[in-house]
């Protein structure tokens, strides 16, 4: 099963692209609450790279890393990479007369609800729009 979430960030697409792709910005918006946090994040991001997100609670009672490889990359257009348990997920930026809108499709997992996924991966979304549009 695919899921697919979008939000429009209100900002260019050079700031949306950067925001994105850079381990600084990663660091400001890669969670999903407030009681979490991304202490680290190391990206190559070219075709073949690697990437590897730290993602953790703050009180330090659990986290994980989320890594990854880069298998297409159209530079501030679109990013795919698939990640360690084989699920690929698709990013697309569209600039519009209004801002950047970002289109982030992903293979969901056994674990979890459908709607579990894709609320989590919305909430992490949304906080990438906050910190964009803070830029």
């Amino acid at each position: 099963m695919n899921i697919s979430i979008e939000v429009m960030v209100n900002a260019p697409l050079s700031t949306v692209w950067s925001a994105w792709t850079s381990p600084t910005d990663i660091t400001h918006w890669n969670f999903a609450s407030d009681d979490w946090c991304c202490p680290s994040a190391d990206i190559d991001l070219t075709v073949g790279g690697t990437f590897t997100y730290r993602m953790e609670a703050k009180d330090g009672s659990m986290g994980f890393d989320f890594s990854g490889e880069f298998t297409a990359i159209e530079p501030s257009s679109a990013i795919d990479f698939i990640l360690e348990d084989g699920r690929t997920v698709t990013v697309r930026f569209i600039e519009t007369a209004t801002g950047t809108q970002v289109i982030e499709t992903f293979d969901a997992e056994d674990i979890h609800t459908g709607e579990e996924q894709r609320q989590g991966w919305l909430s992490i979304l949304n906080n990438f729009k906050k910190h964009a549009e803070s830029l």
